[in-house]
């Protein structure tokens, strides 16, 4: 195991979005491994390490809000600009009020999380890569607010705020705290990338408010 962290994340919204729900957005009940991970990548990451999420502590009652949106239904495709660019004659503009729908997001409000995670070192590694750069990098940024992009509760119109937990620094309290166990069903663990990309599950457990998030290698994580 490398270097560990804790992060204290919060933020008014959150949706961390169910694969299986086609139509409509309607989040996991909490913040799945990939979105933690994504979290800490937009603080520090570089080729030279993988993140790996340990546990993820739930603090606030978890609750929900729904809204529903008018949207679009197309975007402007990606050849159709690189056209335009070439000097095709091509409209680019889209008409909202010929494309708009109605879509229901099933949301998470009030969320607060501690992640507890390590990152190793990958074969992407230099001679100037090592694990006490890479920690004291992250460290640095987290106790600065500082990040590459801004980090988001599972879509970018909800942001995160984050503080870097020191060592021997107490938690947070959890609302959860004396709650036994309560299962959270089957939960996206992360997306495997080769040759195609194969999403990962596992079956989340949370116990006196903390998942432990498990290894992807290891049986409880499935295809």
């Amino acid at each position: 195991m490398g270097y560990g962290i804790r992060l204290y994340v919060w933020g008014d919204r959150a949706c961390f979005t169910r694969p299986e729900m086609k139509a409509e957005r309607v989040s996991y009940d909490v913040m799945t491994p990939s979105a933690a991970r994504g979290i800490l990548e937009a603080i520090h990451w570089k080729p030279a390490i993988r993140w790996v999420v340990d546990r993820i502590h739930v603090l606030n009652e978890i609750a929900f809000d729904s809204v529903r949106r008018n949207e679009v239904e197309n975007k402007i495709s990606a050849s159709q600009v690189k056209s335009a660019m070439n000097g095709r004659d091509i409209v680019l503009n889209q008409a909202s009020s010929e494309e708009r729908q109605q879509r229901m997001t099933v949301m998470l409000r009030d969320v607060a999380y501690v992640i507890e995670a390590h990152f190793e070192m990958t074969s992407s590694a230099g001679e100037t890569d090592n694990p006490e750069k890479h920690y004291s990098i992250f460290s640095r940024r987290a106790r600065n607010g500082q990040f590459y992009h801004q980090p988001y509760f599972g879509c970018r119109e909800f942001p995160v705020h984050f503080e870097l937990l020191e060592d021997g620094q107490p938690l947070p309290a959890s609302y959860y705290a004396q709650t036994p166990e309560r299962d959270l069903q089957w939960m996206l663990w992360d997306l495997e990338y080769g040759q195609d990309i194969t999403p990962k599950f596992f079956r989340a457990t949370m116990r006196e408010g903390v998942i432990e998030v498990p290894d992807l290698h290891k049986r409880e994580v499935r295809s």
